[in-house]
């Protein structure tokens, strides 16, 4: 967490937009920690308030369009090969491109809250082959909510975040573990149903 900190601190917004573009593709970047540190060195004029918004907006938003892409280019394929493994087949795969037709798209917005669901909301968007235009307008509208969100909580924070952040970075881990693991139950339920 530290050299993730001194990143920040020594090269600024190039190495705010990297790590959050990095953490929103799925690598181990604790992001709201990152954000809510950026707030805090807006706090302590170290980044300014719009430069510092920006590049995350743009950081965040650059990686969940990566992930879309990948999930565009080698969802289905990915689907029809581990899709009967995890009890998914070709029939789920168009109820899940109907679904996110109507529905998934605000799943977009409100993904970002949630630690690991945001990552597998983009996959999911480019699996169903959500148009690139819809997906830019729901995704990027969370982008910039929960960017914004968390600067503001580290600006907020002021001081008090030296003894907050540890306890921000466990409460959004345990929200991870949490989505992850109601994700596993919900396909092991259907997969039990299906079978039974």
């Amino acid at each position: 967490m530290d050299v993730i900190f001194n990143w920040i601190v020594q090269y600024g917004y190039l190495a705010l937009f990297a790590l959050l573009l990095l953490g929103i593709v799925g690598l181990p970047v604790p992001d709201e920690t990152l954000l809510a540190f950026a707030g805090y060195l807006v706090f302590t004029n170290e980044l300014a308030p719009l430069p510092t918004a920006i590049t995350a907006f743009l950081g965040s938003i650059c990686g969940i369009t990566l992930s879309y892409g990948l999930g565009r280019r080698f969802g289905p394929a990915l689907i029809q090969r581990v899709g009967p493994v995890v009890g998914l087949h070709a029939d789920d795969l168009n109820k899940m491109r109907a679904w996110y037709g109507r529905w998934g798209k605000y799943t977009l917005i409100v993904s970002y809250f949630v630690p690991g669901v945001r990552h597998l909301a983009a996959l999911a968007a480019g699996s169903s082959r959500l148009p690139l235009a819809v997906f830019a307008l729901f995704a990027y509208t969370g982008g910039l909510l929960w960017s914004c969100t968390f600067i503001a909580l580290g600006y907020g924070l002021g001081e008090e975040w030296t003894h907050t952040s540890n306890h921000i970075h466990r409460l959004f881990a345990g929200t991870a573990g949490a989505a992850f693991i109601g994700l596993a139950v919900v396909i092991i339920v259907r997969k039990r149903t299906r079978s039974g």
